[in-house]
């Protein structure tokens, strides 16, 4: 029987990472461990700092302070590889985590896509990564993650530029998950999507999730999609964790001010 998400094993372990913009502030001092197999949500308005944590979580932009520590666990009963410092490896070795061990889902796809090749080359791309060269493979593997996404696979021979935006993020879902990342980093994934479109898509990402046991940190401003997929919740404003707990904890019962008024809905700028 499995461990409750809870109890297994530290995957990421963030301790003080800031990030400043000159006198701006992006993020202070915030300090977070995520365990294996859960997903983590950060929430709050637009320039709450959510997004600038994203950024340097995944490698892309370094902080001004702090760690983030990468434990390569591989299984529930805690056995390690080893443990990374993301800033200390080399920008070389953080993109080859992000290329082989990672995933980034990014709220606009065309970010997460090479759109002047075919759908099926976008996801064996990752797979090449990883080693795999076998062509009918491939283009197998890529048919079978088509469907698991509700995209016809007889499309993958097109660009993804002839797709619309809910099929080209089902598409970028598609090739961030087909190696079954260890950590992956979702921003905003039905950010710009028509509500209809938002609701299939939320209801396969949640699936998909739970299915391959993911590690997820996701940045969201839309607290639905939070209460759908997150297992806990951080909640932040002007660069800080003004909350943090379960879930439904925190949208059944906030406690800080600021949750309070992010729940109800009445936020003044």
């Amino acid at each position: 029987m499995k461990k409750p998400v809870l109890e297994r094993p530290v995957l990421l372990d963030v301790q003080g990472i800031t990030r400043l913009y000159g006198p701006a502030k992006g993020c202070e001092a915030i300090d977070f461990q995520l365990h294996a197999g859960e997903v983590l949500g950060i929430v709050g308005e637009s320039g709450s700092g959510k997004s600038t944590l994203l950024r340097v979580l995944a490698g892309l932009e370094a902080p001004d302070a702090g760690q983030v520590l990468y434990r390569r666990q591989t299984d529930d009963a805690g056995a390690e590889e080893a443990e990374l410092d993301l800033y200390a490896i080399g920008e070389a070795r953080r993109r080859a985590l992000l290329r082989l061990e990672w995933g980034l889902v990014h709220q606009n796809p065309r970010d997460g896509l090479r759109m002047g090749v075919s759908a099926g080359a976008n996801i064996g791309e990752r797979l090449m990564a990883q080693g795999q060269r076998h062509y009918g493979q491939l283009r197998a593997t890529g048919q079978t993650w088509m469907r698991q996404v509700e995209l016809d696979p007889g499309r993958i021979d097109d660009a993804p530029r002839t797709f619309s935006g809910g099929m080209q993020q089902r598409l970028q879902i598609a090739r961030t998950l087909v190696t079954q990342p260890r950590l992956v980093f979702m921003d905003e994934p039905t950010g710009g999507l028509d509500v209809s479109v938002q609701a299939r898509l939320l209801d396969m990402l949640r699936t998909l999730v739970r299915q391959l046991g993911l590690s997820v940190v996701l940045v969201t401003h839309d607290l639905a999609v939070a209460r759908l997929l997150a297992h806990r919740l951080m909640v932040m404003r002007r660069g800080q964790v003004v909350e943090t707990g379960l879930t439904d904890q925190i949208l059944d019962d906030p406690q800080h001010e600021y949750t309070q008024l992010l729940v109800s809905s009445v936020l003044t700028p």
